[in-house]
């Protein structure tokens, strides 16, 4: 990661660069993930790829980019800030502990914060997203604002943070596996000689990141998208609310394997993309520190 003469807006930057590099590059991913996520008991598809291939055919390629708008809109400030908060929680968690570099424990205690932090931008563009992905949502909403203007008019402005309990620890799990693993899995690997040997390393270390939060936080993502979509009738307490409770209901009435429904989708989807963050993060870093620094 960046050392600590890196100022915060470049952090920033190229944070917000490598989030919008991911979504665009594998964002069918999320909607399969979504789909699979929203199926409770008997799914009726049979694993990722006809889950694709049924979206397809039933609904049109277009289908696969549909609520595309609030993760972009979202994924510069989120990224953004789940770097630079990152690097800056780095630096005071070091200086309060007098390290001048990170631990494995230091690092997962700095993602967790990164991760929390991240969590208040998210909620509004995920259950936007959420609900645009949704096969039941299809006929509600003519697109992103149409989607916004609703919720607020229906529900509420307060029901865009619906979900904002769940969607924190999502992230807070998520950050501090991939931000724990990362420095250990690089320090792991032989040191790069040159600009692509680098590039390789943070590759696979980010890679292995992403797949080792994904792991970690599926079945907080299955929550949150359960409670998202969830129906708010006023008297009733909804069936999907807090994450702890959601998360025992749900393995008590599907089974503990539930918890993972759209693991794979997912793991395709933040596996390579938590090494393409990794990879474009860095290499943004890199042109500040050649070219402007």
């Amino acid at each position: 990661m960046p050392s600590d003469d890196i100022p915060f807006p470049v952090t920033f930057t190229a944070g917000a660069i490598a989030g919008i590099s991911e979504v665009l590059s594998l964002y069918p991913l999320d909607v399969v993930k979504t789909r699979m996520q929203l199926t409770v008991g008997k799914s009726e598809y049979n694993g990722t790829f006809d889950c694709l291939k049924k979206i397809v055919q039933r609904e049109g390629a277009s289908r696969l980019y549909r609520g595309i708008l609030p993760p972009v809109m979202m994924e510069a400030p989120k990224r953004a800030l789940k770097f630079a908060s990152n690097d800056a929680y780095g630096k005071y968690w070091r200086n309060l502990f007098g390290k001048k570099e990170s631990t494995p424990a230091l690092s997962l205690l700095t993602g967790s914060c990164a991760g929390f932090t991240e969590s208040f931008v998210v909620v509004p563009f995920e259950l936007m997203k959420i609900r645009l992905q949704d096969v039941n949502n299809a006929s509600k909403y003519n697109g992103t604002f149409d989607c916004l203007s609703k919720v607020i008019k229906h529900e509420g402005i307060f029901a865009l943070y619906n979900g904002f309990e769940a969607t924190m620890w999502r992230h807070v799990v998520w950050n501090a596996g991939y931000f724990g693993l990362i420095q250990k899995v690089r320090g792991s690997l032989q040191p790069a000689t040159s600009k692509t040997g680098e590039m390789c390393n943070n590759l696979i270390a980010g890679t292995i990141g992403g797949i080792f939060g994904t792991f970690l936080s599926t079945p907080f993502d299955v929550v949150k998208s359960r409670v998202q979509t969830a129906p708010r009738i006023v008297g009733q307490v909804p069936k999907y609310n807090w994450a702890y409770p959601a998360l025992f209901t749900i393995a008590k009435e599907e089974g503990f394997t539930a918890l993972y429904k759209g693991f794979v989708p997912k793991v395709l989807r933040l596996g390579p993309g938590g090494g393409i963050l990794l990879v474009v993060f860095n290499s943004v870093v890199g042109v500040y520190q050649k070219y402007i620094a």
